[in-house]
């Protein structure tokens, strides 16, 4: 599925390294910038910087004059606007959004201007051919204007929704990176997610003879400070036992605490 991020009138190299970073991070990598503010944006130190290494998103973005270029070929496109617009297209929350897209209740709409024609998703395809059936082929745009104005109303209205991000009423500023960074989440989320990725093996499980030979070493270090009484040991052992086994204690565990066993057993004579 094709989906292309589209800045518009970027003012703050950052954001637009800011842009590629939060895209490439959801497995996107089509940006159009439309008249940035920088004309040389994509090769600024701070741009390159604040990328922090998705530099192929960099080298592959195109800068265009107009809107009109940006979204061509497109034939679904998003607005990010926090403010209705009067005869705007409908504002709803990203999810809610995508959802109905890949489940295929939008049909495409040409938007104001485009010449893509398109047709709808059959009801019951699954996430990624009720989407790529709603585009026909084509694809989605999303849209970000200006960091200190926002999107121009008449490129709000070529659009076939308005965003708006559920946020705090009373404290709604959420920067240009962010924005790209929660609505990259939440379309590639709705196209079916990546899975998460366990980095760390999985820890090996000490076996019970180990666990044996370390309780049977705490039983003696016990005894030898005075806190276990071998003539009247009472349920001390067993409860350690079961507190030991929900741990699930891992090889190195075990020698930590038969170090733990070994130093009381050196650190003062026995108690009698």
């Amino acid at each position: 599925m094709k989906t292309r991020f589209i800045l518009i009138e970027t003012s703050h190299a950052g954001n637009v390294g800011a842009a590629a970073r939060a895209m490439k991070t959801m497995g996107f990598d089509e940006l159009v910038l439309v008249r940035p503010r920088w004309a040389n944006v994509l090769r600024k130190e701070e741009t390159i910087q604040r990328a922090s290494g998705a530099l192929d998103v960099l080298n592959n973005a195109r800068i265009v004059e107009t809107v009109d270029e940006a979204v061509d070929g497109l034939s679904h496109l998003c607005a990010t606007a926090m403010t209705p617009r009067d005869f705007g297209p409908p504002t709803r929350a990203p999810r809610e959004h995508f959802e109905m897209l890949v489940r295929g209740e939008l049909r495409a709409k040409v938007p104001q201007g485009l010449e893509v024609g398109a047709t709808g998703a059959a009801d019951g395809a699954d996430s990624a051919t009720a989407a790529s059936g709603a585009f026909g082929e084509t694809g989605i745009g999303l849209l970000f204007g200006c960091e200190r104005f926002g999107m121009a109303n008449e490129d709000v209205y070529r659009c076939n929704v308005a965003l708006s991000i559920p946020s705090n009423p009373q404290f709604g500023s959420l920067n240009l990176g962010g924005a790209i960074q929660l609505l990259a989440y939440e379309w590639r989320q709705a196209l079916g997610g990546f899975p998460v990725v366990e980095h760390a093996p999985a820890a090996e499980r000490a076996d019970m003879q180990q666990v044996a030979g370390m309780l049977g070493h705490w039983e003696q270090a016990l005894a030898h400070i005075g806190f276990l009484d071998p003539a009247a040991p009472k349920k001390l052992m067993p409860r350690l036992n079961q507190m030991f086994n929900r741990a699930q204690l891992t090889p190195e565990e075990i020698h930590i605490l038969r170090g733990v066993a070994k130093a009381m057993l050196q650190s003062q004579p026995p108690k009698h």
